[in-house]
């Protein structure tokens, strides 16, 4: 039967083990961190693998080619099989889904739908969707409107970008 001695020399041990592995955490930081004071990135890299690429270059090499050469010889039936990602929460006949419906949005002023409820960076746009404005939009929906309600990740090919957007010009409005 357990008494108070015996339970207290177990809770001893885990309360140690704990300790133990907090401690041990605690050394394996300072050695792989060195010089980092543990808050932000105010420290060098202990050793850095070369890849072969600059820092800096985030972007792919598919964008070095322009948009408006894509969008020349994008495909819109291409285009429309790329909507079906858009299609779960946009409508292109003219009713609203989630999101707004997309009927005519190329040439569309941004944010113009009425009775669509439209987050406050992407009404402070202005403008209209022009085919390089939806380029980046579609690139990266919060990069372009940081508080957007939209959770859609992005396009990440450029072509498939310019499908859809050739795809969208076609529906006219």
């Amino acid at each position: 039967m357990f008494d108070t001695m015996t339970f207290t020399k177990i809770l001893g041990g885990v309360c140690g083990t704990f300790l133990l592995f907090l401690f041990a955490n605690w050394g394996a930081e300072t050695l792989y961190h060195v010089g980092s004071s543990g808050h932000g990135d105010d420290h060098a890299q202990a050793y850095v693998i070369d890849t072969g690429e600059a820092e800096g270059h985030d972007e792919p090499e598919e964008d070095a080619v322009p948009f408006a050469d894509l969008l020349a010889v994008a495909d819109a039936g291409k285009g429309a099989s790329v909507f079906k990602k858009c299609s779960g929460c946009h409508k292109i006949d003219g009713g609203s889904g989630t999101g707004p419906h997309l009927d005519g949005v190329v040439g569309r002023e941004i944010a113009s739908i009425d009775g669509f409820g439209y987050s406050g960076s992407l009404t402070e746009v202005g403008g209209a969707w022009t085919p390089e404005q939806l380029d980046v939009f579609l690139t990266s929906p919060k990069g372009f409107a940081s508080d957007t309600k939209m959770s859609f990740k992005g396009l990440n090919k450029p072509q498939d970008r310019a499908n859809l957007v050739a795809y969208l010009q076609s529906l006219g409005g």
